[in-house]
């Protein structure tokens, strides 16, 4: 991008603006080349400001916590916009529903509605992202999926103006959600019911459940393929014996198949080529094809 792209940001942003932002800093695969730039909003009119001062032909990839997210080693071009930290907004607005920012993390979404008295929403807990990610795909854990739950939703064009939408609005199925193009969530309308004397005892055992089968603690960025109908991904991987496989600083997790490990050192391109020789391998052993669930951006180095 030219320094002429910078200025055209104006005096407000151009000082607030990141450039050449390594993404290995902002994923959960600790992998990623730099992002051209990289703006974290204050609140939802700055992210609005910030969309609308932004060229228009300037590429834009909006980011929570960086999970479900592999940036290839030659980084991102264009403008990272981070929300989490921004759109951070958690309410209660009736008996049953909430509003919750695109930029608040599912677990506090399930820690507060246990607080709150409503469920089911535990499940949230087993999301390792954020609202806005959440809703991008359907995510789901412990039976439980986002859209279910989902009233309505605002969202930002690429001119920077608000709009709310019905579920209607989009095509929505599992791990997949399609609508409008170029809009980015920016918070939800959820609604629940209501369990007076709910604890929180339910999650923690969910959550115990999930440390006994999982890499928690590991760099991953969660379940990397989505599961095929009526079957599961790890069950494939791990059945077609590529558990512990191994390519760079990477590996198919021991713990579970459908995760894959940086033990420190993994490039991006150490990643894709293990998720590359997973479809492949399960191809030839299932014939099933592996759709991933990971959202892989970016150019090569």
């Amino acid at each position: 991008m030219s320094a002429m792209r910078y200025a055209d940001l104006g005096p407000e942003f151009s000082t607030r603006v990141l450039h050449d932002v390594p993404m290995s800093k902002h994923t959960s695969w600790h992998t990623g080349g730099p992002a051209d730039l990289f703006f974290t909003p204050r609140d939802g009119m700055d992210l609005a400001a910030f969309v609308r001062q932004l060229p228009i032909e300037v590429p834009l990839l909006w980011i929570g916590l960086g999970s479900n997210l592999l940036v290839r080693d030659g980084g991102v071009r264009g403008a990272v916009v981070s929300t989490h930290g921004a759109l951070g907004s958690l309410e209660r607005s009736s008996a049953t529903r909430i509003y919750a920012g695109a930029g608040v993390p599912c677990a506090r979404i399930a820690r507060q509605c246990v607080k709150w008295g409503l469920g089911p929403a535990e499940f949230f807990a087993g999301i390792p992202g954020t609202l806005g990610g959440a809703l991008a795909m359907n995510a789901g854990a412990f039976g439980g999926e986002t859209w279910r739950h989902v009233i309505e939703v605002d969202v930002l064009d690429r001119r920077g103006a608000r709009h709310t939408r019905q579920p209607s609005d989009y095509e929505i199925s599992y791990r997949h959600v399609r609508g409008p193009g170029d809009e980015w969530f920016i918070g939800a309308r959820l609604e629940f019911e209501r369990k007076p004397g709910l604890n929180d005892a339910g999650m923690r055992e969910l959550l115990e459940r999930r440390k006994q089968t999982q890499p928690i603690g590991e760099w991953s960025c969660g379940s990397v393929f989505t599961n095929p109908p009526g079957d599961h991904a790890a069950r494939l991987i791990e059945s077609a014996g590529l558990k512990g496989l191994r390519i760079g600083d990477a590996s198919v997790s021991a713990k579970h198949a459908n995760f894959i490990i940086n033990h420190g050192a993994a490039r991006a391109a150490d990643i894709e080529a293990l998720i590359l020789r997973v479809q492949r391998t399960v191809a030839e052993f299932h014939h099933i094809e592996l759709q991933t669930e990971v959202r892989i951006v970016g150019e090569p180095a």
